[in-house]
């Protein structure tokens, strides 16, 4: 062999390619899992982040290098998500050694950041090892673990672009951080006791109006743990914003907690520290137990065990916990008239410490951790606004340094036949990406104007944000402006359209309106939104219509009327309203959400039935304001038509005598499962209801919200009506039979059910149609959507439920983008209706 020849072999021994990486690939140790799958297949090289995720070359022998491009997929580290591995030959340099080089900004494209994570096992016992040198260091945090989105400024993600950019590492987290062997190696948020950052305990004044006190000297987190022992309310600093916390056993405690935040009885979330602590009061199956104790962490809805709820006697049934102590039992106050108990496991380091390690002194075991904010208002993230917005909530403020770029409720989500039903999707999920069916237009959608959330969207993904909140508050509204410039900050996604609720008066809207300059802003019909969400999360593409069982409270209809009871037949393009719920007049409008009663005497009313005394919703309304309601019904002053289901929940649970003023949204509602589930077995879900039925008819020509308000005509009739009043009627014998709430509610919930199949098997026979979407917040309700897909899969339908995003107001920015997509633009800076 000449030497030339000798040459060429020699070179084609080596290769050298270009590598990258798209997906959840920064933030969670991948640039460190490059070098040491590189190094170990003896290949030289580099690896850095950028815009569009993550780029290594590595060169060596040819074998090794397909070994590497074939391990980055198959052996990433667990929180990655790799959505694609592009590679491509480039010339060898000859080079040696592998190194992690500086990121680069720019790229036509976006990496994915990753979401919070709860502390992993690693650190949670260095957290509890005292000879380890972050031994209760409330930021412990690897590659694997601890804040993402919550602190990212900016892409790529490296320290200099998140809120840990403050923070100068020590040398020894500097050498952590350096070391490829090390599981700090490049773990952006690290720290430690030396370099921060730092929890300060601040406590109220002991003059009224006076400023809090920084208390020095005693450990924050003994102190704070002391303080929640005797009583007081605490606002704790969390990863996506302030919780307020108290003792939950503390009856006192949680009642002042409750008053001071203006909650009604709206159930609060609890802290445990292990499953064990609540397993006697809730059922925990697998799927909870896997949801309570893994990466995400959010609040759990777990349904109470018999005998511990509101409908089932006494809380509390004793037992003990796996310590083999007593086991907690929170105050009645926590959850009152609830069939849930919401509950979440420490997903932060200070939540493990506030809960004690083991050794410590005692102290709390469950704590109530409720959003920091008044009523209403978005959850508080800074520090000087939480000192001035919690003053009146909160007796002392557990603080830290460390800052939130962008809020981050908590998630909560609950199980339902084994299958995950999200209620609000935040932390832990966002800014995850939803693949989409359908390729759409780069496009904001901004949701509707309860649980707001909003959806960046373009191609095949979508980036909903985290939970927003109820848009009728200022701060709420510059929460998401800031929440906005944030996601499309880091997606990269520039709106060319702008999609939003019909309603005329929704404030999501009029600032879709007010921000779109030339770009189109498309009205998109709520209920159609909320089907064509439930159709975009199962990947249907849009090419056959579904059956579309859309039942919420409010949502404004193509008639002006308030629709809320409606099965549709619909696809991305369009829908057909196949049935709904016979119009009702709601005196007052929004007053009926808040008294239930009033609900109910409209039904009544609308029924043919008499207002009579021995009805518990006619005793619970004030007589000067019972004939005030007769004569608004009786001239249709101040009354909107509506066909919601919601409110026909209402208006039974206020029937039925459970709740006839609601403090929050859906109390009535909530409270009616309650009594269901207390039902005896011969009442349950699937057994017999005689007489609870809906009168199905024929929808006449013309028939619209004119007919219940005077006005409106025939815009979104409907081919079938669903009229309540045999069901009312049944309802009312059976209260002067003395049947009982429970049985009551049993029967109603039966009844429903009933009213789904029918409508669905006529939409079968009329459109052939064999696919069921079950959507709308009344599917929130797990007892109602259990019988209805049971009874709907018994009858040969292919049924879906939300499983990645919720059924309530939170789920419609996605409905909303995959509609848009498919709907014609008007011309630059118009209006669709």
């Amino acid at each position: 062999m000449t030497t030339g020849q000798e040459g060429t072999a020699v070179a084609e021994a080596v290769q050298r390619r270009r590598v990258t990486v798209r997906g959840v690939v920064q933030g969670v140790g991948f640039r460190p899992f490059v070098h040491t799958l590189a190094t170990g297949l003896g290949l030289a090289g580099h690896v850095a982040n950028t815009g569009e995720g993550v780029v290594a070359e590595v060169e060596g022998p040819p074998g090794a290098v397909a070994a590497f491009c074939d391990r980055l997929a198959a052996q990433a580290p667990p929180l990655a998500v790799v959505e694609s591995v592009d590679h491509r030959e480039v010339a060898a340099t000859g080079g040696t050694g592998f190194a992690i080089l500086a990121s680069r900004a720019g790229g036509a494209g976006r990496t994915l950041v990753p979401p919070d994570t709860a502390t992993c096992s690693d650190c949670l016992a260095e957290l509890a090892d005292p000879a380890d040198r972050r031994h209760c260091h409330p930021f412990i945090t690897c590659t694997h673990c601890g804040p993402r989105f919550t602190i990212v400024t900016g892409l790529p993600y490296d320290r200099a672009n998140t809120t840990m950019a403050r923070f100068p590492m020590c040398p020894d987290c500097s050498r952590e951080y350096a070391d490829p062997a090390d599981r700090r190696f490049h773990a952006q948020p690290v720290s430690c006791h030396a370099c921060g950052p730092r929890l300060r305990l601040l406590v109220r004044g002991a003059r009224p109006g006076g400023a809090p006190r920084q208390e020095t000297g005693a450990d924050p987190v003994a102190r704070a743990r002391r303080l929640l022992a005797d009583g007081a309310v605490l606002a704790v600093k969390g990863l996506g914003g302030y919780h307020l916390a108290c003792d939950a056993e503390n009856a006192g405690a949680v009642a002042l907690l409750r008053r001071r935040k203006a909650r009604g009885d709206k159930p609060f979330a609890l802290m445990a520290r292990e499953v064990s602590d609540v397993a006697h009061l809730v059922h925990v199956g697998p799927q909870e137990r896997a949801l309570l104790t893994g990466t995400v962490r959010p609040v759990v809805l777990l349904r109470r065990r018999t005998g511990t709820g509101p409908w089932g006697g006494t809380d509390g049934t004793g037992g003990a916990n796996g310590t083999g102590g007593p086991a907690p039992r929170p105050a009645d106050a926590v959850a009152p008239a609830a069939p849930d108990l919401g509950v979440m496991l420490p997903y932060t380091p200070l939540h493990h410490l506030l809960l004690g390690l083991p050794g410590d002194p005692p102290g709390p075991r469950l704590l109530v951790m409720t959003s920091g904010n008044l009523a209403g208002e978005p959850i508080v993230t800074d520090d000087a606004e939480a000192l001035e917005r919690l003053a009146p909530l909160a007796d002392a403020w557990l603080a830290h340094d460390r800052g939130i770029h962008v809020p981050c409720d908590d998630s909560v989500v609950r199980v339902c036949d084994g299958e995950v039903l999200p209620v609000r999707r935040s932390r832990g999920y966002v800014p995850s990406p939803l693949e989409l069916p359908v390729p759409v237009r780069a496009s904001l959608s901004v949701g509707g104007d309860l649980k707001n959330t909003f959806c960046l969207a373009r191609g095949r993904r979508a980036w909903l944000s985290g939970h927003v909140g109820d848009m009728d508050d200022l701060a709420t509204q510059t929460g998401f402006e800031r929440a906005e410039r944030q996601l499309e900050a880091i997606t990269g996604v520039v709106p060319e359209v702008l999609a939003a609720d019909r309603h005329p008066g929704y404030r999501s809207g009029q600032w879709a309106r007010r921000r779109a300059g030339v770009r189109p802003v498309l009205g998109v019909q709520h209920h159609h939104a909320h089907v064509a969400a439930a159709m975009a999360e199962h990947g249907l593409d849009g090419s056959r219509p579904v059956i579309g069982v859309a039942f919420d409270g409010t949502g404004y209809g193509d008639d002006g009327a308030v629709w809320g009871g409606e099965v549709l037949v619909a696809d991305y393009d369009g829908f057909r309203r196949h049935l709904q719920l016979a119009y009702v007049p709601l005196p007052g409008g929004d007053a009926c959400v808040r008294l239930p009663y009033r609900t109910a005497l409209a039904h009544l009313r609308a029924a043919g039935i008499d207002w009579a005394d021995d009805l518990p919703c006619t005793a619970a309304c004030p007589g000067p304001e019972r004939r005030l309601l007769a004569r608004r019904l009786e001239r249709g002053i101040n009354c909107v038509p509506a066909s919601s289901m919601g409110r026909l929940f209402d208006a039974v649970s206020s029937l039925a005598g459970v709740c006839h003023r609601a403090g929050y949204e859906a109390q009535a509602a909530v409270e009616l499962e309650a009594a269901a589930l207390a039902a005896p077995g011969d009442d349950a879900p699937d057994g017999g209801a005689p007489g609870y039925t809906f009168a199905l008819r024929p929808a006449s020509p013309g028939t619209g919200a004119g007919d219940a308000a005077g006005a409106g005509g025939a815009a979104g009739a409907a081919e079938l009506v669903a009229d309540p009043a045999p069901l009312l009627s049944a309802v009312v014998a059976d209260l002067r039979a003395g049947a009982g709430a429970a049985r009551i509610a049993a029967r109603f919930h039966r009844a429903v059910a009933g009213l789904v199949r029918s409508a669905c098997a006529a939409a079968r026979e009329r459109h052939g149609v064999e696919t069921v979407a079950l959507t709308g917040g009344v599917f929130a309700n797990a007892l109602l959507s259990s019988a209805c897909a049971g009874a709907l899969r018994r009858d040969g339908f292919t049924v879906l439920r939300h499983r990645l995003v919720p059924p309530n107001d939170g789920g419609l920015a996605l409905g909303q983008a995959v509609v848009a997509a498919r709907a014609g633009a008007p011309p630059a800076g118009g209006r669709a209706p």
